[in-house]
């Protein structure tokens, strides 16, 4: 089979599966719907006053206190009488903006927190009077010639309203089991110092989070490092830019990383503010496409969900992947999120239904080299399917990890998920996570301390601190080699990793 009737054949197979998904969708009910919203979706101001989200979420309190409080979320947090106007706002490329970010623009620490930040410390430009000038103290980048680009710490507010899954939660709860970088004794001590408040108030450990209440937590952030690996632009013009991401690096925004993220390295080192238009994840490379107009998102988002953009990627996996007389070997088992706290995904029936084609392109006799296309975008999808064939990516430290999966790491689904829980929560604090592909070097990581717990503390915040990982550490043998659409008539493609030559060891 040429590579002309391979691209046929995966076409073909992609519009099948589109089709079988939306026949899927169709017979969903509202209820499922809701429960599969993006993170961008749960945090969205409660002003959208979505009815039927409170109808499938019941409460106790009476329908009088319902609408106050749906009356309450209206308003942005106190600023000077003023309240937020009931229209969407958008920046000047056409983004809509989000609440928290207008908020964050010109709500005072003191409006939120009831105190005043301690400025003196500050330079004159750096004084601090909204939540936005705060955070913005925090962009600056360190490099000391290791491989790593770094950020020290620096205060950072977080603004969300109540996502729908914490509704009717206690507060003290909700912080213990959402992040698990810290003890929940941290959080009870955070609450009872004032520093995280339900609408601008201070509360205690007990208070009970309801729908439409706006929740601020104000931190001393610590920020892990990532590779200074520089940003390679594939291509760019008006509309769009195209890079080859770098291994190690979040795409935007979330959990511990703010400026380590490439979004936030390209505005403030590249100068050029970009949203993306897909995601990878952080140990992933290769190419990712970005918009630089509202215009232009709405256009990848449209096609990202038609699945009219076909994608590629090369793994370097265990084992000898099976030649398959030729032909692709095919999975297409559904993909299950079973633990967001720790990033755990397995293979599950229960799941979502994902597809992803292979293709073997060498063997060194200990690994091999395979052409990977997904046909759907699951978390974690090649991965996983790979994990279950027998052929888990050498490197990946969750799902080529002994300590954690066994011996057989997870073929053909053989996984006791209360063990893997609980052996994967003590990977990167008690013990530094390492994949199969290394054991052979083991003696070496013995002397390297890697990413976990030293045992110390912030002697400002008194958070746990965490020895700097190693470079090897960030990066697994995925890298998304090619994006193409047939029916726009566009490709971008990225030179193959040095991981991925024939005769690598």
């Amino acid at each position: 089979m040429d590579q002309s009737e391979r691209v046929l054949q995966t076409e073909e197979v992609q519009k099948e599966l589109q089709q079988k998904e939306l026949q899927e969708v169709q017979k969903e009910d509202g209820g499922d719907q809701l429960a599969e919203k993006t993170e961008d979706e749960e945090v969205k101001s409660a002003s959208s006053s979505d009815a039927a989200s409170d109808e499938t979420s019941p409460s106790p309190l009476s329908k009088n206190e319902r609408n106050r409080r749906k009356r309450a979320a209206r308003e942005v947090v106190p600023h000077s009488g003023r309240t937020r106007q009931n229209v969407r706002k958008f920046d000047s490329a056409g983004f809509r903006l989000r609440q928290q970010v207008l908020s964050s623009a010109r709500v005072s620490l003191q409006d939120v927190l009831g105190e005043t930040p301690d400025v003196a410390a500050l330079d004159a430009a750096d004084r601090v009077v909204t939540i936005e000038d705060d955070i913005a103290v925090g962009a600056r980048y360190v490099y000391k010639g290791d491989g790593l680009r770094r950020v020290p710490p620096y205060y950072f507010t977080y603004l969300t309203f109540c996502k729908q899954r914490w509704r009717d939660r206690n507060l003290l709860e909700i912080f213990s089991s959402e992040f698990r970088e810290k003890e929940p004794a941290y959080y009870r001590q955070l609450i009872d110092d004032g520093k995280v408040t339900i609408n601008s108030e201070r509360v205690g450990v007990d208070a009970i989070v309801r729908n439409g209440d706006l929740i601020s937590h104000r931190t001393h952030k610590h920020e892990p490092p990532v590779p200074d690996t520089q940003i390679e632009i594939v291509y760019q013009d008006q509309e769009i830019v195209v890079i080859d991401k770098p291994a190690g690096i979040p795409v935007h925004p979330v959990g511990r990383f703010r400026f380590n993220t490439i979004t936030e390295i390209m505005k403030h080192e590249l100068k050029i503010p970009v949203h993306p238009a897909h995601r990878l994840d952080r140990l992933t490379s290769g190419v990712m496409i970005f918009a630089r107009t509202g215009k232009a998102a709405n256009q990848l988002s449209a096609n990202m969900r038609n699945r009219t953009i076909y994608k590629e990627y090369v793994a370097r996996v265990l084992g000898e992947f099976p030649l398959n007389d030729g032909n692709d070997v095919v999975c297409d088992l559904p993909v299950l999120t079973v633990d967001p706290r720790l990033g755990l995904n397995m293979v599950k029936d229960e799941g979502k239904p994902a597809t992803t084609i292979f293709r073997r392109l060498s063997y060194n006799g200990k690994t091999s080299v395979v052409s990977c296309k997904p046909l759907t975008g699951r978390t974690h999808q090649i991965r996983l399917h790979l994990q279950y064939l027998g052929h888990p990516i050498a490197n990946d430290p969750i799902y080529a990890n002994r300590a954690v999966f066994g011996f057989h790491l997870g073929k053909g689904g053989e996984i006791d998920e209360a063990d893997v829980r609980t052996k994967l929560s003590r990977m990167g604090k008690n013990e530094q996570a390492r994949s199969a592909a290394f054991e052979e070097l083991a003696e070496q990581q013995n002397r390297e301390r890697g990413e976990k717990l030293t045992g110390e503390m912030c002697q400002v915040c008194q958070s746990p601190l965490y020895f700097d990982p190693s470079v090897r550490e960030l990066e697994i043998w995925l890298h998304a080699l090619k994006y193409w659409s047939t029916e726009d008539g566009w490709e971008y493609k990225t030179k193959l990793p040095i991981w991925a030559a024939e005769d690598f060891q």
